[in-house]
């Protein structure tokens, strides 16, 4: 019998026909990229540039802004020409370089070939140094600093490395297709972070739904010492990071608490493929693959864009805004967010895909009174009351929310897709979650003074 997570999930239809099994296309470079100093959970990284400085590909462009933070590092080479105030599809204000692209000059020590590299002779501190100045984020949707995920703290140990390929999101096949055409560098990946954490085990999980992802990767695996391949059934969202642990070892991590402390450390796919540019090529994260599709899309397919490129270039190479679109999502359909605009809108290591949907699809159903079924709380992953969570939230009972573990909410919007009423449960969630971790890092920060 195939293995899964325990709590809740559903099963949304997957609709990856559209851009499934389509090579990976590189997107042109733009004419000017604009790069986000935030594009990772954490503090913001600061610039270390000036305008009018000429930068090359992979040259620091700002540092981490604290222990929670990334590198960024330029994914073209030309002229700094601003930096300053910008403001995400979302409406969330923060700052910005724009550079002017001029050829495609690269920093000397990056090596371009395809040639494999598969010997890593670095020690675990070299490895966990290289991850950090190339600016690696986890890919998967979470943008967490993987240099800090590589430094457990004092006290815990890793005992098993879990490799997300699972690609729950409907929609989004990058991960997919990156399993296909770069397997042995996810392999050699997979290494260098069993070498950094010390850990002997190393699984791979990839939802059933992947039968050429999973016999490649096996056919891999079995070459190599201690990575296994492991076939899931399909069930959303068992590509977030807890639901991946209990699937995999059985394992639960307790509410507040992180993977580590049930001896997992768990990165995507394609965060691993960063690791082994970053250790085996000294190329920093400068880049990565994102779905472009939807249903009306006309050339639907997996993109490898720059960092800082417009999407509008990326959504010009798909062919286009379909006529007949009523939303554009960054991310899947269950994570992502409706975009208010695509304009000044750049590619970054937060966008995984961006999907098309319809008028038809866009309308949302007028929600009627809560019918007290009961259904969010059994679609739950987190064992977690949606219903009672929304209604505290929009009540301002931050106590009680917090007592009511809303910080342990993954978004995935379970709740939402199995609401017979089709209430809006995680609109009202969110904005309670986020003013209780608010209130969270304010009594941490307290409690250092």
């Amino acid at each position: 019998m195939m293995k899964t997570f325990h709590i809740g999930g559903v099963h949304p239809q997957d609709n990856k026909q559209f851009s499934a099994h389509q090579a990976i296309q590189e997107c042109p470079l733009p004419k000017q990229a604009i790069i986000p100093l935030v594009q990772h959970i954490g503090a913001p990284a600061q610039a270390v540039v000036e305008v009018g400085k000429k930068v090359k590909v992979g040259e620091l462009l700002a540092k981490a802004g604290g222990f929670v933070s990334a590198n960024i590092c330029s994914p073209v080479s030309g002229t700094v020409t601003k930096i300053g105030d910008w403001t995400d599809a979302w409406g969330a204000p923060g700052q910005a370089i724009y550079i002017d692209v001029e050829g495609d000059e690269w920093l000397p020590e990056i090596d371009r070939t395809p040639d494999l590299v598969r010997q890593c002779t670095l020690e675990p501190k070299a490895i966990i140094d290289k991850i950090a100045a190339a600016g690696i984020v986890g890919l998967g949707g979470a943008c967490f600093p993987t240099h800090v995920k590589l430094l457990p703290p004092p006290g815990k140990k890793a005992e098993v490395l879990i490799v997300n390929g699972v690609e729950c999101e409907p929609y989004l096949t990058c991960d997919h297709q990156l399993m296909l055409e770069h397997g042995e560098e996810i392999i050699i990946g997979i290494q260098i972070l069993k070498k950094a954490l010390n850990v002997e085990r190393a699984i791979i999980g990839i939802e059933n739904n992947k039968p050429d992802a999973i016999a490649h990767m096996r056919d891999l695996a079995e070459k190599q010492l201690g990575i296994e391949v492991m076939p899931l059934k399909l069930r959303y969202p068992q590509g977030g990071e807890k639901q991946l642990i209990d699937a995999c070892i059985n394992r639960q991590v307790p509410s507040g608490a992180l993977p580590i402390e049930v001896g997992a450390v768990v990165d995507n796919v394609a965060t691993i493929y960063a690791v082994y540019e970053a250790v085996q090529k000294n190329k920093p994260l400068i880049s990565r693959v994102m779905t472009v599709t939807g249903k009306s899309v006309a050339k639907p397919g997996n993109y490898c864009v720059r960092f800082g490129t417009p999407i509008d270039e990326v959504i010009a190479l798909a062919g286009g805004v379909p006529a007949d679109t009523g939303k554009v999502i960054g991310g899947g359909p269950m994570m992502g967010r409706a975009m208010d605009h695509t304009e000044a809108m750049p590619a970054n290591k937060r966008l995984s895909g961006l999907l098309f949907l319809s008028q038809a699809e866009s309308v949302r159903p007028e929600q009627e009174n809560c019918i007290r079924c009961g259904k969010c709380v059994q679609a739950c992953p987190m064992g977690l009351e949606p219903y009672l969570l929304q209604r505290l939230s929009e009540l301002e009972m931050w106590d009680e929310l917090e007592k009511h573990d809303i910080m342990d909410c993954i978004d995935c919007g379970c709740c939402v897709f199995t609401c017979p009423a089709h209430r809006r449960l995680l609109d009202g969630i969110r904005p309670g979650k986020a003013k209780v971790g608010a209130i969270l890092r304010e009594r941490a920060a307290a409690a250092k003074k």
